[in-house]
């Protein structure tokens, strides 16, 4: 079901569009609330100033001057205030007034047809009651006023102030606000979308590269200058994939040939002899002679496959379960004494030193890497030389050299090396030298290409019949225990093979 989420999520372009459409819709729709909010107040403010403005006058000039030319005698029902004083022309801004008595009876208004937009039962007291002097909107007529009604003793009067030219203003206002907002909205929006087709644009030119990959073309890489600086380590991390997977796949053919070719000889020698000894009868002597040679090639063909079985196996790691305390004094002092008697033959001995302790390992396959470096330093050392294997403790670090070129393969061993130390917080590897006196001179360089599989040296190949896997098993070895291995050539004679395990605690 989650794979199934997954496939129906929107394109990264699709999601951002839609992301930021969303987020610009709303920011608009509050500026535009705000702006239309902003006009509307402000024309209210404006309107309800004149509105006061002319409150204020129509009591200074017109209610007042009633009051001082009004008659003793006069009745209620009775204005003794001219209509011309009553409308005076103070008034601004297209206002309009109303004149009624204090009980509502209209009296008079300006302009005079003013008074015929109201209906029939119109009556002003019943406003005032509502509203007192408080501003209001009217509808009279199909026509928006604010309006206010104001009093004294004798009359009641209302100003109203036209306002549909601000609803029109306000009406067109807001659709022209509208519009321009939309056009903003889609003009980011298609910016936006435009911006992140454009900034992923480099990403075809990774997925190009990525749909022709092929054995013939993992050479090629991306340039890095010419990506964003935010997609640099996108293209770097692709740069060195390829060059990884580049070093794999050589490293992988050279590894198929090489194997092919060991393959080849002995069952080529096999059938060859097999078809010699049919193509007539012969002695049974010759056929046990013929068997034995066979045996000898069988054996050798054997041990080809258990070395690449070996290899298959330590490449995948040890498990808890494979993880003992190895005596390496003991172990060692035991492989001496079976290889001694054959260095013996060559004036070759051996000599140990430091201080061996107990490493955590799997023991056969410990017992396998110290067997190949003393059969190599055997068949490598010069007559009359001495082997030495020195051990000393150091402090346990990453394991980080020249022969782990594999950085995911480090970081397994670290992780793995992790739950295999011990409590303290800086454990320690035992370290052990091997190193012999060489016939023939040997650089750094070319001592390096002895862990290749079926590397063998142009100057030491035919000193033995191996199959130049020794080395490469002792390394294998060496990683599957979360150890390090390592070769230093001194003054181009004296060969060392550095070890590095991790000590029980």
């Amino acid at each position: 079901m989650n794979y199934r989420f997954k496939n129906r999520r929107w394109p990264l372009l699709w999601r951002t569009v839609f992301l930021l459409t969303i987020f610009v819709v709303i920011s608009q729709v509050i500026i535009y609330i705000w702006v239309q909010r902003s006009v509307s107040g402000h024309f209210e403010q404006m309107d309800s100033e004149i509105i006061t403005h002319a409150a204020f006058n129509f009591r200074k000039q017109v209610i007042d001057a009633a009051d001082q030319t009004a008659l003793p005698n006069s009745t209620d029902s009775a204005i003794p205030v001219s209509d011309d004083h009553l409308h005076s022309s103070w008034l601004d801004y297209d206002l309009k007034t109303l004149i009624a008595d204090k009980n509502g009876q209209l009296i008079s208004s300006n302009p005079s047809n003013f008074t015929n937009e109201f209906p029939k039962n119109f009556n002003l007291l019943t406003l005032w009651q509502n509203h007192h002097e408080q501003q209001f909107v009217l509808a009279i007529d199909n026509r928006n006023y604010r309006a206010l009604i104001i009093r004294n003793d004798q009359i009641l009067a209302l100003i109203a102030l036209p306002i549909d030219v601000h609803h029109q203003y306000l009406l067109q206002f807001n659709r022209q606000l509208s519009m321009i907002l939309i056009a903003i909205t889609l003009l980011l929006v298609s910016i936006a979308a435009l911006s992140v087709y454009w900034g992923f644009a480099p990403l075809s030119t990774i997925v190009q590269k990525m749909k022709g990959i092929n054995p013939e073309q993992l050479h090629e890489r991306v340039v890095v200058s010419n990506m964003p600086q935010e997609l640099r380590p996108l293209a770097e991390s692709y740069n060195l994939m390829m060059e990884k997977l580049e070093s794999n796949f050589e490293s992988l053919s050279r590894f198929s040939d090489n194997i092919a070719h060991e393959l080849r000889t002995p069952l080529a020698t096999l059938s060859t002899q097999t078809q010699v000894m049919l193509s007539k009868t012969r002695d049974s002597e010759e056929y046990i002679e013929q068997l034995h040679h066979q045996h000898d090639t069988l054996e050798q063909l054997s041990s080809l496959i258990n070395n690449m079985l070996l290899l298959a196996k330590t490449q995948k790691g040890l498990t808890d379960s494979q993880l003992n305390r190895v005596d390496t004094e003991s172990m060692i002092t035991k492989l001496l004494s079976y290889y001694e008697m054959i260095a013996e033959d060559r004036d070759i001995f051996f000599e140990k030193m430091g201080d061996f302790h107990a490493v955590l390992g799997d023991e056969s396959l410990l017992q396998r890497l110290f067997a190949n470096l003393m059969s190599n330093a055997i068949y490598y050392a010069a007559s009359d030389s001495v082997i030495t294997i020195e051990a000393s403790t150091v402090k346990a670090s990453m394991l980080t050299h020249s022969v782990m070129s594999d950085p995911q393969q480090t970081k397994q061993s670290a992780l793995k090396s992790s739950s295999l130390k011990p409590s303290s917080s800086k454990p320690q590897h035992l370290k052990i030298v091997f190193t012999n006196r060489l016939d023939e001179p040997l650089t750094q360089v070319e001592a390096d290409k002895l862990f290749e599989r079926f590397y063998r040296h142009p100057k030491t190949n035919n000193m033995h019949s191996g199959t130049g896997l020794g080395l490469s098993i002792v390394q294998a070895i060496a990683h599957a225990h979360n150890g390090q291995v390592s070769i230093t050539v001194k003054d181009n004679y004296y060969f060392q093979v550095s070890v590095e395990l991790l000590m029980s605690g």
